[in-house]
């Protein structure tokens, strides 16, 4: 009988593209640095503290794979998770942008499917969760915004409000003006910010307010995920440097996130390309950066230089994978066949270290076998490389022009 969950995992990995299923059931390789970051996950669980890591490794050595392996550890942790790849359509150095991202990709335990925001509008005005969130909102924050806007989420009777303040929530920010009406049409009551919101300097209110949310709502914690950091390096100079003061948030402990933990992925090639191609220890001290901002950068840096390290697979682990793969192929043809795995050994040998050429090259070996009852030359080669551009200014330097 067909597997179409085992056909679902080998059609991933023929073509290349990490998955959260194999990284489910692909989990043999690299015990140590596994164990090491299950242990951060339950050190971060039972302390509430937040930290981050940067993995570093070369193109197609399994970086996503092993993304999509802690995704499921933490989910196994009682613990939500949101992954987002960088690009030039999600700037880490805007964090307005990334906690948008980040909430479409954000998944609770036991779900396959992105999204909280039913279990948002099941919170009750009296209840613990909301009690705990409006204090939290009012007396924690940067800004006091927030409390004015969830009061008003939680005791608003009309629908085009309600939707209004969950886009907000959701990173489409509504005026501040319109907020003000909506909440004295609800409580009677002229708003007085502290301080007027400004999506530049206080976004971290909202990964923490939502932060704040998934422990209130019984969750353990946050684990963010963030794949191809190295698109960084595409960026401008003023932006990769904020950037680099971004990530100092999720990398290091910060009082405003609890139980959380954040990961970067990113090319062992960013250290050479990057951060000595483009001299960023000399922007850095050249950049127009207030005193924070630059010591974040610099902190950030630092953790890029020492950056740990995939180590490719042994022999060992890679025969161990390539078993698991011919397993699941058997499930997904429902075909029982004799493999000699000293021959797809031998095929597949040549096509390079990398993890995922390999493992593409025992998929094609199996797909001509299955086809063909015979295997002549295997066509997967060795992926490409990635290229930096030269420097491409930003919008906001092109508006300074």
């Amino acid at each position: 009988m067909i597997d179409f969950e085992a056909r679902k995992i080998v059609e991933a990995l023929r073509s290349g593209v990490s998955s959260r299923a194999a990284g489910l059931y692909f989990t043999s390789a690299r015990q140590g640095l596994l164990s090491h970051l299950s242990n951060i996950l339950r050190d971060v669980c039972d302390n509430k503290t937040s930290t981050g890591m940067i993995v570093s490794g070369k193109y197609g050595e399994g970086k996503t794979h092993l993304l999509n392996t802690v995704f499921n550890m933490a989910h196994d942790d009682n613990m939500v998770v949101s992954m987002i790849s960088i690009s030039k359509e999600t700037p880490l150095d805007k964090m307005h942008v990334i906690y948008k991202k980040l909430l479409n990709n954000t998944y609770l335990p036991g779900r396959v499917q992105p999204g909280f925001m039913e279990a948002l509008s099941s919170i009750t005005p009296n209840s613990p969760v909301a009690s705990d969130l409006l204090a939290y909102s009012a007396k924690h924050l940067d800004v006091d915004k927030l409390y004015y806007l969830f009061r008003s989420y939680l005791n608003t009777d009309d629908i085009n409000e309600k939707f209004l303040l969950q886009s907000d929530l959701e990173g489409d920010f509504i005026n501040i003006t319109t907020l003000k009406q909506i909440y004295k049409r609800i409580f009677l009551e002229t708003v007085k910010y502290n301080e007027n919101f400004v999506r530049t300097k206080h976004m971290i209110d909202y990964f923490s307010m939502i932060n704040r949310l998934f422990l209130a709502m019984g969750y353990n914690g946050w684990v963010i995920l963030f794949d191809e950091t190295e698109l960084v390096g595409s960026l401008g100079k003023k932006t990769r440097l904020k950037s680099y003061s971004n990530m100092s948030k999720f990398l290091f402990p910060n009082e405003k996130l609890l139980a959380t933990f954040s990961i970067f992925a990113i090319t062992d090639s960013y250290f050479e390309d990057v951060i000595e191609g483009k001299h960023e220890y000399e922007n850095l001290s050249e950049t127009e950066l207030d005193a924070d901002d630059r010591l974040a950068a610099e902190n950030a840096l630092r953790a890029l230089v020492t950056a740990k390290q995939l180590q490719p697979l042994s022999d060992e682990e890679i025969i161990e994978v390539l078993e698991k793969l011919i397993v699941f192929y058997k499930r997904a043809y429902d075909w029982q066949p004799e493999i000699d795995m000293k021959e797809i050994i031998r095929k597949t040998k040549d096509r390079g270290y990398l993890l995922r050429t390999r493992i593409r090259a025992c998929v094609e070996y199996l797909d001509q076998l299955y086809q063909y009852n015979d295997v002549s030359d295997i066509k997967i080669d060795q992926l490409g490389q990635l290229v930096y551009e030269d420097d491409a200014p930003s919008l906001d330097e092109l508006a300074g022009l």
